[in-house]
């Protein structure tokens, strides 16, 4: 080449076996090929074939410098994806070689960089370059049905070539190189009934005459073949199920052509008779079928019913049969199918018959009315004891046996009665149609020889109506008129009740009585819907003169008799405001309300109100106070401290203190000591009196104290915490003898004051006060 630089050889390898050898065998089978020229390389790209079984490396290109002159002082590299591992290079010659086996469906090319250095310095001797080596495809790979396995449907009867399902291969080898991917499909299995389109696989029926009921589903064989089907190829296959769905292509038919059954005559309507069911070869909703008497007249006996799970024929009877009447019935039962498929009538009808013969059963059987229900209509003033009406009961068998009649109490107010043979109701009490308008009656009629043979009429017994109650009038019965109300004012509407119901409808007529005496006041006019209006008839009214007046209204009915009433109704006097408003309707508020004015009756109540609340409060607050009062003196006076809070007039003053004050906290009842009555009691004490030269005796206060301490502990009134008592004694033995004026005065023995004055100047006073009393009192007893 004239370009400097390295030149590409690639090698070309036949894809067949024996080419492959005979390559190898010559080892030098190579031409050279040049493309474009880059710093002394020449690019290109080198071919191996896939699937290389060989022992030996497989030789793919080569690759040289033009520096190369050699000597083997170059040395060849490469890099990238495989280099070193899947390929590998002689670092003398440049020759490339693969060592594994490379799958296209795996990867289709590899990437590399080749380079030239310098064996001694492995200094670069041309610009590194990239080569890339594909990998050339050939058929290893089979067709695969990837969606396997497939389910398919067709429905029965379908026209040939109808569309069935789709099948799908794929190959992995390249689509691009020769035939290696291109597939083809064939029926291995099932070509008799089904085809497949080479190309497409759609799948397609190749007959006409699919059956359901002879053969439901189909198993097939699909094969796929590459290389177009050509010799040599790859396939693959997959099982395709196909299921053949129903269509109603199936009449019903029934098993046999004749049923019989058999039914007593004493069977109540509805009872069922027996259950007759067609078959039908298909299945679904194609098996949906209903049943039918042909029989008109039988229609009116017997009824027959679909049972919706079972597709079953239920026959039953609308009435009772009757053994004496007719002893078999025939009866004509077509079944047809619900759902009827118009691509198949040319198949035939899609209904079947059957005949069902019923045989009646003869039984004993209980008397029979005639008619079986009815009506009776009586008037509500018939007489107690005329016939309203006659029962008729029979019996149905050949016997012919008599009847007897009975009513059933239970249903019975005892106001109709029934003649035991004849069936005849009386009426045994008077009625009334106000009280009750129907009376519901049960009748019982048996056997007289067999009283269990019983049957029972429901009879109903209507009360007509009779004119026999006055019309009333409806409240209310009380109105009011204006004082100053213009002439012809309407005052009150009247209507009226009646507990009649005659058949036109009422019709009432008014009036004021003749013993009205407010004629002169107020008219009354009738009103064509059964009403009346009464309306003022002279001037404004005085309430002061008259504040009421009672109007008597006569009503009569249009019955016949015509019955009739006097209703009353009071009409007040009121006083009333501009706007006709009533204020006030007796005399008293009027003559209040011409006196005062509302503003002042409004203060009047505001002042009585102030009054009686001042009058409550000092009430209550009087109360209060005399509870307190009495709880002070229901207090003991032991616990009592008496306080005198003037000052004294000194010595001379003898008149300043109430000594019986003082006197009265000495007096205490008599009462045990510790261990007796657990009240306390307070004994009369007398106070011991001085006398000169006695001993001072402290003792006599302590067992005081220590006595009132074990009263008190036993006392169970006393309050359950601390409490202060006082005790008022004065022990005896003092040198000075007693102070206290209490005992001095009610005693009769004789005193000796005269030694107070060696007291000191504070007692001289009283020894002379004393002294001086006491001389007082002899004197006038002297």
């Amino acid at each position: 080449m004239a370009a400097r630089g390295l030149v590409w050889t690639a090698v070309l390898v036949l894809c067949s076996p024996k080419l492959l050898g005979m390559v190898f065998m010559d080892n030098r089978l190579s031409i050279e090929m040049s493309g474009r020229v880059k710093r002394g390389w020449v690019w290109n790209q080198f071919f191996v074939v896939e699937e290389y079984t060989g022992t030996e490396p497989l030789y793919v290109g080569k690759i040289h410098s033009d520096s190369d002159e050699g000597e083997g002082s170059i040395k060849y590299t490469i890099s990238g994806e495989g280099a070193g591992s899947i390929f590998i290079i002689n670092e003398l010659t440049g020759d490339i070689h693969a060592t594994e086996r490379l799958d296209r469906e795996h990867k289709t090319f590899y990437t590399l960089r080749a380079q030239a250095r310098d064996r001694h310095t492995d200094r670069l001797l041309e610009p590194e370059s990239e080569f890339i080596i594909k990998v050339q495809d050939i058929n290893d790979s089979e067709p695969r049905f990837l969606q396997a396995p497939y389910i398919g449907s067709v429905a029965e009867l379908s026209p040939v070539g109808t569309s069935v399902m789709v099948v799908s291969a794929w190959d992995a080898d390249d689509p691009a190189y020769g035939s290696s991917a291109r597939v083809v499909y064939s029926v291995l299995d099932g070509e008799k009934h089904f085809t497949v389109d080479s190309k497409t696989g759609v799948i397609h029926t190749a007959v006409s005459d699919l059956d359901r009921e002879s053969q439901d589903r189909y198993d097939l064989v699909i094969q796929a073949t590459d290389m177009a089907g050509q010799l040599g190829g790859l396939s693959g296959s997959t099982t395709v199920t196909i299921v053949i769905t129903d269509v109603n292509d199936n009449p019903p038919r029934f098993p046999q052509k004749l049923y019989q059954f058999s039914m007593a005559e004493s069977a109540p309507p509805g009872s069922v008779i027996g259950r007759v069911k067609a078959e039908d070869a298909d299945v679904g909703e194609n098996t949906d079928m209903f049943y039918q008497i042909q029989q008109q007249e039988m229609g009116a006996i017997f009824k027959v019913t679909t049972d919706s799970v079972t597709q079953e024929a239920v026959l039953s009877i609308i009435k009772s049969l009757d053994f004496e009447t007719q002893k078999e019935h025939s009866l004509v039962l077509e079944a047809q199918n619900r759902f009827v498929d118009p691509r198949f009538t040319d198949l035939g009808t899609f209904r079947d018959q059957a005949i069902v013969k019923v045989s009646v059963l003869d039984v004993d059987e209980p008397p029979k009315f005639h008619p079986l229900d009815g009506i009776i209509e009586v008037p509500e003033d018939a007489h107690i004891g005329s016939v309203i009406g006659a029962i008729t009961a029979i019996d149905p068998d050949k016997a012919n046996n008599p009847i007897s009649y009975t009513l059933n109490r239970t249903s019975d107010d005892g106001i109709f009665e029934i003649d035991v043979e004849s069936g005849e109701i009386r009426i045994t009490k008077a009625l009334d149609r106000e009280t009750s308008g129907w009376h519901n009656l049960t009748v019982q009629a048996h056997e007289t020889e067999d009283p269990l043979k019983v049957s029972f009429l429901s009879l109903r017994i209507r009360i007509l109506d009779v004119n026999d109650n006055p019309p009333e009038l409806a409240t209310p019965h009380e109105s009011s008129v204006c004082e100053d109300a213009l002439p012809g004012q309407l005052i009150q509407t009247i209507s009226v009740v009646d507990r009649d119901e005659p058949m036109g409808g009422h019709r009432f007529y008014f009036r004021l009585a003749p013993e009205s005496t407010a004629e002169h006041h107020f008219t009354l006019l009738n009103v064509k819907d059964n009403t009346a209006s009464v309306h003022t008839h002279q001037m404004p009214f005085d309430r002061r003169e008259q504040d009421m007046f009672i109007l008597p209204i006569l009503v009569v009915d249009s019955g016949k008799p015509a019955l009739s009433s006097t209703g009353t109704l009071t009409i007040r006097v009121c006083g009333c405001d501009s706007s006709g408003t009533v204020q006030s309707c007796n005399t008293t508020a009027y003559v209040m309300t011409g006196s005062l004015s509302p503003g002042a009756l409004i203060a009047v109540l505001v002042c009585v109100l102030i009054l009686v609340v001042l009058i409550l409060l000092i009430l209550a607050l009087k109360r209060h106070h005399q509870g307190h009062l009495t709880s002070e003196e229901d207090e003991d006076m032991r616990d009592n401290v008496i306080k005198y809070n003037d000052e004294g007039g000194g010595e001379q003053d003898t008149e300043a203190y109430d000594m019986s004050a003082l006197r009265s906290l000495y007096n205490f009842s008599d009462g045990s000591e510790a261990g007796g009555d657990s009240s306390l009691a307070s004994q009369r004490h007398q106070l011991p009196q001085w006398f000169p030269g006695a001993e001072l005796d402290f003792s006599l206060f302590g067992d005081y104290i220590s006595r009132k301490v074990r009263l008190a502990d036993q006392d169970s009134t006393v309050p359950p915490y601390d409490s202060f008592q006082t005790y008022a004694f004065e022990g005896s033995g003092s040198s000075a003898a007693s102070l206290s004026s209490i005992s001095s005065w009610s005693t009769g023995s004789e005193q000796d004051f005269s030694q107070l004055g060696s007291w000191g100047p504070r007692f001289r006073q009283l020894a002379a006060l004393y002294s001086g009393h006491r001389g007082q009192e002899e004197s006038p007893g002297s």
